[in-house]
């Protein structure tokens, strides 16, 4: 309980008021004047207050600018605020679900964004508690990098760092050497948190992921200029580069002709996003013309061997049928040896 005395209480009276609706009201929790002074002495512990006190400074509020509903004799409750409980939920959910931060940080920022709502959405999402089954990272430094790589890409700086493996031992180890990168953008994608960046002995866009760098260094040196870099010449559409780069492989980006079924339609668009032209549709068969990196593509049309064929370029789907071919000569050889996966 917060206790205000004295000469304070008359000032912060309104603050407190605003608090009360805040925690305690919504469209259906008004609170009456008798019930808002009951919370003030029980939270607060504001003895002297009246009814017409708790109108005066509800009014005050109002005219500052606060949305509250002051309909006669249904009580007062905050319209608007900062977020609504969909988009809190949906922000906890995105914290909930993050493979970049620890279980630890993902339990303190879950329940600051919790505090965001009232009473009420409290209990709706007091269930909700990260799990440590969920793939999460063990490196601690995590937010300290992207603060560190935020002030960099403001500052223009070059940034050093050391990259991180998993080895046997499920931890991550240092690959032993400092990186020095121009950095330029950093990305969410897959459920992790990517660094877009440059090393300056190539021309081309490398990417890193952010919950396996350590040792994040500002450096004094300035960044290559962006339009130096191939793929980020000019100002980056990040949505189009995205959709290009669906498993954040470095290279070449080409256009890719695929024909697949209509059922497919709904995965081709979480993929690829809107980005990609039809240029077959019956009720049978979809051929479609997607501009995707090559080395992604070709991870893709694995993933999805049994539901889409590459057309074209001819290079690209030679290299799939090789390697499917030894996919399927591994697997004959499993079976022909006796091999079983019991």
């Amino acid at each position: 309980m917060i206790e205000v005395y004295g000469t304070e209480t008359k000032k912060m009276l309104n603050i407190l008021i605003l608090d009360v609706l805040r925690r305690y009201s919504d469209e259906e929790h008004p609170l009456t004047q008798q019930k808002i002074i009951k919370i003030l002495k029980n939270d607060y512990g504001v003895e002297k207050i009246d009814r017409r006190s708790v109108k005066a400074n509800v009014q005050s509020l109002s005219d500052m600018g606060y949305e509250i509903s002051m309909e006669e004799g249904a009580g007062y409750f905050l319209i608007s605020r900062e977020f609504e409980d969909a988009e809190l939920r949906m922000l906890i959910d995105s914290v909930l679900f993050s493979k970049t931060i620890s279980d630890a940080y993902a339990k303190r920022l879950i329940e600051k964004l919790k505090s965001f709502g009232n009473i009420y959405f409290d209990m709706k999402v007091s269930h909700v508690k990260p799990t440590p089954t969920l793939q999460r990272t063990d490196n601690k430094q995590v937010l300290f990098n992207v603060n560190e790589i935020n002030d960099a890409m403001d500052q223009k700086k070059k940034i050093s760092f050391r990259y991180n493996k998993y080895k046997a031992d499920f931890k991550l180890h240092d690959q032993g050497k400092d990186y020095i990168v121009n950095p330029y953008q950093m990305v969410a994608s897959n459920g992790f948190y990517y660094l877009l960046g440059n090393l300056d002995k190539y021309d081309d866009v490398s990417y890193y992921r952010i919950d396996k760098m350590t040792d994040v260094v500002i450096l004094d040196e300035k960044i290559k200029p962006q339009k130096d870099v191939v793929g980020l010449e000019g100002q980056l559409n990040l949505s189009k580069h995205m959709a290009e780069h669906i498993y954040m492989f470095c290279g070449e980006s080409l256009n890719v002709k695929m024909r697949t079924t209509p059922s497919m339609m709904d995965t081709l668009v979480d993929w690829f996003g809107k980005d990609f032209k039809i240029t077959k549709s019956t009720d049978d068969v979809l051929e479609i013309m997607v501009r995707c990196n090559e080395n992604a593509i070709f991870y893709w049309a694995l993933q999805y061997g049994p539901y889409v064929e590459v057309i074209a370029p001819k290079k690209l789907r030679q290299d799939l049928a090789l390697e499917i071919s030894r996919m399927n000569a591994k697997y004959n050889s499993s079976l022909c040896s006796g091999v079983s996966a019991d």
